[in-house]
């Protein structure tokens, strides 16, 4: 049975809702990646199977989970340029944002997850949660002044500022050397197939493998940690997104690399954490067993927003103890 959630913040009149100004063009790109998904049927080709696949995993699991997510939004661990640039690459790659917008948004929807100023909470609907919020922008948030407050550390990278820029061109490109692989190995229709497998179908699901960690892991699922927050651990979504469907337990140690906490969570992007430090590529590797080192963020007053009412705690420099272990005597206290 579900722990019951307890939030600090009143949802009533989410301003994400409220000032929304709607994105027109946005909204039918969105369409017609759609179109061009439903269009895979009728272009299939086993090479445009094995790109779907395989660039499935390159985008979604390397580029949003082990790239935007665990490394520039909640920097989980630390890693040289040419690591950056590749995984923050394959992250542009799957067509939601550069990093720095990406880092920003997530980093809001922690600070004020399922309050009036969450960007995408299923108290508003489960639909606006799952794809609608990517319809509108909300002078709210990300245009308001000193909002690059929330993730002044990635306005300073020159990595993320670069692959920022870079983000629609590198799209582009993608669809152009996709198309010139099926044409030279093959013919015309051989290169609309990998278009319509590797670019339209993968990031059609690539884009809801994300927002259902938006909408469904904190709809439905178990809670192993009482956060303020109505954030769930879900099976079936940490398989499709390679580790973040233990949501709940995220929710509890955001800059932990681990999110798996039993011994059935299994988390494949954790693994790959392991691999990479084990050979040296990557270090200080941040685990739910030392994210108790600090309880609130310090040092950092961009991350402390007076205009807006809420949590203090940090997003991305140092362990937050959103949850903690089984007897401490805090709102994030372990579920028995």
């Amino acid at each position: 049975m579900l722990a019951e959630t307890k939030t600090n913040h009143d949802s009533s009149n989410p301003r994400w809702v409220a000032n929304a100004h709607a994105k027109p063009a946005v909204v039918l790109f969105i369409i017609v990646c759609h179109a061009g998904a439903l269009a895979a049927p009728w272009t299939f080709s086993w090479a445009g199977l094995a790109s779907s696949i395989i660039l499935y995993y390159l985008s979604m699991g390397v580029g949003i989970t082990l790239g935007f997510h665990r490394l520039f939004a909640h920097r989980s661990y630390r890693a040289p340029q040419w690591f950056k640039i590749a995984v923050g690459t394959l992250g542009c790659l799957s067509l939601q944002s550069g990093p720095i917008r990406w880092a920003l948004t997530h980093r809001l929807h922690h600070r004020f997850s399922d309050s009036k100023d969450d960007p995408h909470s299923p108290r508003v609907n489960f639909f606006w949660a799952h794809t609608g919020w990517n319809f509108y922008w909300s002078p709210e948030h990300l245009g308001l002044p000193g909002h690059h407050r929330f993730a002044r550390d990635l306005y300073a990278d020159p990595v993320a500022r670069l692959l920022e820029r870079g983000f629609l061109p590198i799209n582009a490109a993608s669809i152009v050397l996709l198309l010139c692989i099926g044409v030279f190995a093959g013919d015309v229709p051989m290169g609309l197939s990998l278009v319509t497998w590797g670019f339209a179908l993968r990031v059609v699901l690539v884009w809801h493998g994300t927002w259902l960690v938006n909408s469904a892991t904190h709809t439905w699922g178990y809670r192993t940690f009482a956060t303020n927050d109505a954030s769930r651990n879900l099976w079936w979504v940490a398989l499709l997104t390679f580790g973040e469907g233990w949501h709940n337990n995220h929710h509890a140690h955001p800059t932990a690399a681990d999110h798996g906490r039993r011994w059935f969570e299994f988390d494949f992007t954790y693994c790959t954490i392991c691999l990479l430090e084990l050979v040296g590529v990557i270090s200080h590797v941040k685990r739910s067993t030392s994210s108790r080192v600090s309880d609130r963020q310090k040092g950092d007053p961009a991350l402390h927003d007076n205009r807006y009412s809420g949590r203090t705690e940090e997003m991305g420099t140092e362990p937050n103890s959103g949850g903690n272990e089984l007897n401490d005597a805090h709102p994030g206290k372990k579920l028995r």
